[in-house]
């Protein structure tokens, strides 16, 4: 059942869109996937077995009760009822504490995974101690809120045995009282204190399987709340092309706002139109909506008005996988998985069981990745660390590049793919990315001057808006140009 819980939990992430990851921490989500699946997995297979047990042994005991002696019966049962209206009260305060121990226990867990996935920044500025400090805090939290249910439960137990006792000692006296007056044999005020006991080691199940189920329920909201959300961006499903796209991109009238940040605008009324074929370079200060032309072309987000269109169709009317299956990207700062450089290139394939070894030679070729791969000891079967860290920023980006090239699109992004790389690795980076480039539709963002210059459009973006467009030549020709004062204010390095 946990096996299921967490196949389902962990798919319901993955098809969330990119807006609600913007929006919770990687921490949290992975507390959801391992310690709240736990405890909603166990409620559900051994708890319920003994909470069904108790409940079947409390019935008969019961029945057995009132078939002894219908008025000793009444007279044990009478604290019952008292007793299960706490139990309704002390289960709505049990979920609420859950609730709260498993989202501090979140936070902590947040706090420890952002904090170890960024080791070298903390050893970098020798902030170990406060970091101690910081998950010493976080984790405080959840030892109070531990404390806080404990406290709970060992109140709500205490209860229910004092209940226990009281029965027991009322149905001695009362029996008592009815063999003297001869209502009732000594055997059967034996036989009737058997079962009496045999429900009070019943009850004593049924109050523990009580409080697990509510324990048990805090935790299960939070994972019903993302299972039960549907994706404002569906993996797949919608209109697919017969053929591969031509490449002709359009931005029209576009609005847009980060749904983590929905008070800024970043693009406002935004007009681009790229031609099949043809590299198109976008510019400008930072923060002014370059790195999200791309976000909103892979569909990452949808855009709060207007449309996105390739070659005539609405990209919101295209499958999403088909649309991002023909889109190769290169960032800037590129994320490989902790595996070999050989698997890390063929993520971007469709079918990787289908890339024969000649293949993926030629397309590391191309990317400028066979010439260093040879010098390592295990070749393409070297590891790269968690996010790459046994790689240079240079050879990352060229892994990147021959990522996106093995499965061959049709267009291509760039997001500032040189601006992080010295000289050598941004040649060799350029170099690969001129022989990928042919024959395709490239959108690049660009702080490079050797980026700009082979740029069919350059196009300048400020304000969300594009100010000035035209190829190299022409906007250097022009006086008080956009582009002309971006270079006075802004480093393109040549």
């Amino acid at each position: 059942m946990t096996q299921a819980l967490r196949t389902k939990v962990f798919n319901a992430i993955l098809k969330q869109e990119q807006g609600w990851f913007d929006k919770r921490p990687t921490g949290e989500l992975i507390n959801r996937l391992s310690s709240d699946t736990q405890i909603v997995g166990q409620a559900l297979s051994q708890n319920i077995s003994d909470g069904l047990r108790s409940t079947v042994m409390v019935f008969v005991g019961t029945g057995m009760m009132f078939y002894m002696s219908p008025q000793l019966a009444l007279v044990g049962l009478a604290i019952v009822p008292p007793v299960a209206g706490v139990a309704v009260v002390y289960g709505r305060y049990v979920r609420g504490i859950s609730r709260r121990l498993q989202d501090s226990l979140a936070e902590a867990t947040k706090v420890a995974e952002e904090k170890i996935s960024n080791m070298r920044t903390v050893k970098a500025f020798a902030q170990e101690p406060r970091e101690m400090d910081a998950y010493l805090h976080s984790i405080k939290n959840v030892l109070n809120l531990g404390y806080l249910e404990a406290k709970a439960r060992a109140i709500f137990y205490g209860m229910t045995g004092f209940s226990g006792h009281v029965i027991i000692i009322s149905v001695l006296y009362y029996g008592g009282v009815m063999v003297s007056s001869h209502e009732i044999t000594v055997g059967n005020l034996s036989s009737f204190l058997l079962y009496a006991a045999y429900i009070g080691v019943s009850v004593g199940g049924l109050s523990s399987f009580y409080t697990e189920l509510n324990r048990s329920l805090g935790a299960a909201t939070r994972i019903w709340e993302i299972i039960d959300r549907p994706p404002t961006i569906a993996v797949s499903g919608g209109f697919t092309p017969m053929s591969e796209p031509d490449g002709h991109i359009e931005y029209k009238n576009i609005k847009f706002s980060y749904p983590s940040r929905e008070d800024i605008e970043i693009l406002n009324n935004f007009d681009l139109n790229i031609v099949p074929g043809k590299m198109v370079a976008v510019v400008g200060p930072s923060g002014s909506g370059k790195s999200t032309l791309a976000a909103l072309l892979l569909r990452l987000y949808d855009p709060d008005n207007g449309a996105i269109y390739l070659d005539g169709h609405n990209i919101k009317d295209l499958d999403p996988s088909w649309l991002r299956k023909h889109i190769g990207t290169v960032s800037q700062e590129p994320i490989l998985f902790s595996c070999s450089i050989k698997d890390n290139i063929l993520y971007g394939a469709d079918d990787p069981e289908e890339v024969t070894e000649d293949e993926l030679i030629k397309v590391a070729k191309e990317a400028n990745v066979y010439e260093f791969v040879q010098q390592l000891p295990d070749g393409f079967n070297t590891v790269v660390g968690e996010r790459g860290v046994m790689l240079s920023g240079g050879q990352k980006q060229r892994v990147a590049i021959a990522r996106a090239l093995i499965k061959n699109p049709k267009i291509l992004l760039l997001d500032e793919a040189t601006s992080a790389l010295d000289a050598q690795s941004e040649r060799l980076v350029q170099e690969a990315l001129e022989r990928v480039m042919k024959g395709r539709t490239v959108l690049t963002i660009a702080h490079r001057l050797s980026t700009i210059q082979n740029a069919d459009t350059i196009a300048v973006l400020k304000n969300g808006q594009i100010i000035e467009q035209g190829n190299y030549q022409q906007l250097l020709n022009r006086e008080n140009g956009a582009f002309k004062e971006l270079m006075k204010h802004q480093t393109f390095e040549s």
